[in-house]
């Protein structure tokens, strides 16, 4: 293997300690009539400024995803860049089933098997329904306990 190209193990290390399964409850958009909140999913990893390289290796890795900078405004904290994938048919066809194959090591594992459920929902748009929602709101509040959940 070339070594600027990153293997899957690398990745899934790299997803345990950098990484982030993060789900997000927008509230309706009242300008346009929308009644229903809106869910974003999004897998990232997220690096100090000097590590855009890897970062740019990572996105070459799974052939998808955007980088973005992102400044820092707390002191003695660094710039940072952030690779993210949030595409609904992207992480349902590449990053869930990856994942699935090469599991994650660390607590972050649980994130992941939230994260699925919630992205299904969402797909399926259950968030559309006071049922649907709830059961979203309610798996996202497990997410990031710690493995506490």
């Amino acid at each position: 293997m070339s070594p600027n190209v990153l293997s899957a193990d690398y990745i899934v290390g790299l997803t345990d300690g950098e990484g982030s399964f993060c789900v997000y409850l927008l509230p309706p958009k009242q300008a346009h009539g929308s009644v229903s909140y809106r869910v974003q999913c999004r897998y990232y990893i997220k690096m100090r400024e000097d590590d855009l390289p890897l970062l740019q290796k990572v996105r070459s890795f799974w052939k998808c995803g955007k980088i973005y900078f992102q400044k820092e405004h707390r002191k003695n904290q660094r710039h940072n860049y952030r690779f993210e994938i949030f595409d609904y048919v992207l992480l349902g066809s590449v990053v869930v089933p990856f994942f699935k194959k090469h599991p994650l090591q660390s607590k972050r594992i649980k994130d992941f098997e939230l994260f699925c459920q919630i992205l299904e929902l969402a797909k399926k748009k259950a968030h559309r329904t006071p049922k649907g929602l709830k059961k979203i709101k309610k798996l996202k509040m497990q997410m990031h306990a710690g493995g506490l959940a």
